[in-house]
């Protein structure tokens, strides 16, 4: 993200892009877990990212909330076991 000249893609203030990015990650995360381990250190600043949005005051307090629907088995984020290697 250094190339934006800052912490976030397009610079120091998140976007939806940072958003969408965190929830498509965490998404792969729930998903294919053992597969994500793996390949999250092919992608540090990626996980970096995430990480970064998922501290914002805002969003963790979203994250810890009631509104918050987590990742179940019905959503396309679902746990695929028999592809997770």
């Amino acid at each position: 993200m250094s190339d934006s000249g800052g912490t976030f893609t397009t610079g120091r203030r998140a976007t939806y892009v940072d958003l969408s990015l965190f929830q498509i990650v965490e998404g792969l995360r729930y998903a294919f877990p053992k597969r994500m381990r793996q390949f999250e250190r092919e992608i540090p600043k990626l996980v970096e990212l995430c990480d970064r949005v998922a501290t914002r005051p805002n969003i963790k307090a979203y994250l810890a909330s009631d509104r918050r629907i987590p990742f179940n088995e019905d959503g396309i984020f679902r746990h695929y076991k028999e592809l997770d290697s």
